[in-house]
């Protein structure tokens, strides 16, 4: 076996396990899928949920932050401001100042309280005359700042309504070798201290109100909570409010949230993809599964044999009716190469390069006939069919064998021929025995005929006593009798011969009145295909039949000759008054060597019928119902142009 190619080869039985391998489809990743579908959600809105707490807390955190920071400025500032006004009160002219110090509008006035060389400010005398409280408040300061010996605030100022007005007074005691000189005093304003503070990048996210009255509330529920820091200004009650006028979100989560979600959103994108691939996969599983189960009940379910090979010879596939076939189960069969199991023993050279011509070329669309042998030892003569096996992408791979199993048609193929040339035997017998019966039936009378004239003749010759004329119509009368058993002679042999019958166009009223002269009187010609010799053998036979019966068994014989068309056939009755035929007779009358007459050779009506079935005709007989006796009806088809033509009017024969 020359060596070929290495290809591809399909595995029958892995595509069978791997589909029937699959099962019910499981409802458990859908599940997992929706719980997970749901723990990607509450992950979702419990980290948004988390931002935003931690939005809030962080921006709670740093208005505290700001707050504190303003707060601790403000503080700053203001102790620089009394570290300022302590060199001021030493008449120091090198004072430096700090912001509040150097900011124009923040000290309204300064001066000396308690030192007799110097007047209070003016302002601190209209702030005492303005509102008693405020004269209270200052006295409070004096005296706080000379008793503790620290700076101390007075205010906020009221004006003479009892408003709080922006304005507080800060109190910088001043000793002098442990004596008190009095209080260097400075009118400050707040608003402006405030807006010189406040620096304006703080300004652009926050919103700062001084607050003189700590119980007010000036809260806008449309806009965030504001924080309160205490300016911590000894002696007064003043505060700064801080509002945020604007979010600051944390860049850092919500971006962190934003890279996770288009993330998530990625994943999801993907997980649906992979869903759609699964689904699709499943519905291709799914034709697969349903086209192999019928593909299996319908391998399950034939009689033929299937064979699947790769082109080296290698058995990949054999179904159950080829395992019955041969008698070897799959698992014997499977994969085996050439010597195959099932090759008869003994005939090995013509199977195998059977086997070559089919691994070359496959088979013709007729297929190709063989031997198989079971296990059994007893031979199948099969007949295979082969296909080109292909992939899915076209590549040839092997062939597909459908393995008929035709031993019971030989078999009866055989039987058919033997009965056939037994059948033909017989009718080599039959035919020869139906010419013998046949010549000897028709010689019969003419020899008699002439044995009896000859032996008269001889006679006579003998006794002397026959002249030259009553010679000449004797012998004229025995060359009358050979002529007419040569005739006969001819009738046989083309009767054997059927297929040599020569069919003419005939009129078969010229040859009934030559049959029956003076009786058959001149009509319409009545065509017919015929042989004129034979058709007046039937005639002659059926006439002479007719007479013999009538004359038999009537005083009276008669026997009527009619002629008749009907529907584009010509029937030729012949009737007689004899004792008819009967009934349980008629079905074997026209069977060879059955004869109702003592001596009959029981040929001549058998003769009958084959000259009509060689006419394509048919023969009947039953009873006359105007002579009581039989009746032979003939029927021809009438020729071509003597279709639709009138029926001639019967004739009659009356015997004497």
């Amino acid at each position: 076996m020359p060596e070929r190619p290495s290809v591809p080869v399909f595995d029958f039985v892995s595509a069978r396990e791997s589909a029937a391998g699959t099962g019910v489809r499981s409802f458990w990743p859908g599940i997992w899928l929706l719980g997970f579908l749901t723990l990607v959600v509450g992950s979702v809105i419990a980290l948004v949920l988390y931002l935003q707490h931690f939005e809030a807390e962080e921006g709670t955190r740093r208005q505290a932050a700001d707050a504190q920071w303003l707060e601790q400025s403000v503080q700053f500032h203001f102790r620089r401001l009394e570290e300022d006004l302590r060199v001021a009160a030493r008449q120091s002219a090198d004072v430096q100042g700090g912001l509040l110090w150097r900011e124009p509008g923040v000290l309204l006035a300064q001066g000396w309280v308690g030192a007799p060389l110097s007047a209070p400010p003016a302002l601190w005398q209209m702030d005492e005359n303005r509102h008693p409280l405020n004269a209270q408040s200052l006295a409070t300061m004096h005296d706080t700042a000379r008793g503790l010996r620290r700076s101390a605030y007075a205010g906020p100022m009221r004006d003479a309504d009892g408003r709080l007005m922006p304005l507080v007074w800060l109190a910088v005691p001043y000793f002098e070798r442990g004596y008190f000189v009095g209080n260097y005093v400075a009118g400050l304003s707040l608003e402006v201290a405030v807006q010189s503070l406040v620096p304006e990048w703080f300004t652009r996210s926050h919103e700062v109100r001084l607050v003189l009255d700590e119980g007010s509330t000036a809260f806008d529920p449309g806009k965030r909570k504001p924080f309160r820091a205490a300016m911590n200004l000894a002696g007064t009650d003043v505060y700064l409010e801080v509002t945020p006028i604007q979010d600051q979100p944390a860049t850092v989560p919500r971006m962190f949230l934003l890279v996770a979600m288009v993330f998530l959103g990625g994943m999801l994108v993907s997980l649906w993809a992979l869903r759609r691939d699964i689904q699709k996969r499943q519905q291709v599983q799914a034709r697969l599964q349903a086209e192999v189960a019928l593909r299996t009940a319908m391998e399950n379910s034939v009689t033929i044999g299937l064979r699947a090979w790769d082109l080296a010879g290698r058995v990949l596939y054999v179904n159950e009716a080829f395992c019955e076939m041969v008698g070897y189960p799959a698992e014997r069969l499977v994969g085996v190469s050439a010597p195959m199991p099932y090759w008869p023993r003994g005939n090995d050279s013509h199977i195998e390069q059977v086997h070559r011509d089919v691994l070359a070329h496959g088979t013709s669309i007729d297929g190709v006939e063989v031997q198989f042998q079971h296990r059994d030892s007893h031979l199948i003569d099969v007949l295979i069919h082969e296909a080109p096996l292909h992939t899915a992408n076209g590549e040839h791979i092997g062939w597909m064998s459908s393995v008929l199993d035709i031993s019971e048609r030989k078999r009866a193929q055989a039987v058919a021929a033997q009965q056939q040339e037994r059948l033909e035997a017989t009718g080599r017998l039959v035919a020869v025995g139906e010419v013998a019966s046949t010549l000897a039936h028709e010689l019969n009378q003419p020899l008699g005929a002439l044995s009896s004239f000859a032996t008269g003749l001889l006679n006579k010759l003998n006794a002397g006593r026959i002249s030259t004329e009553e010679t000449a119509p004797v012998v004229q009368r025995i060359a009358g009798l050979a002529e007419r058993a040569g005739r006969i002679i001819q009738r046989v042999n083309a009767i054997a011969r059927r297929r040599e019958i020569s069919l003419q166009r005939l009129d078969l009223m010229p040859v009934l009145q030559r049959m029956a002269p003076h009786t058959v009187p001149d009509a319409e010609p009545v065509w017919v295909n015929a042989d004129e010799l034979l058709i007046e053998h039937l005639l002659n036979n059926l006439l002479t039949n007719a007479q013999e019966a009538a004359q038999a068994h009537s005083g009276t014989p008669q026997v009527h000759l009619g002629v008749r068309m009907e529907q584009g056939w010509a029937q030729i009755s012949i009737s007689d008054n004899g004792p008819g035929v009967p009934d349980e007779t008629q079905s074997h009358i026209f069977d060879a060597f059955f004869s109702s007459k003592e001596g009959g050779m029981g040929m001549g009506l058998a003769i009958c019928r084959s000259i009509v079935e060689a006419h394509h005709g048919r023969i009947q007989v039953d009873r006359s119902p105007e002579l009581g006796g039989a009746r032979f009806t003939v029927s021809l088809p009438l020729a071509g142009n003597a279709l639709g033509e009138p029926s001639t009017p019967d004739g009659t024969i009356d015997t004497p």
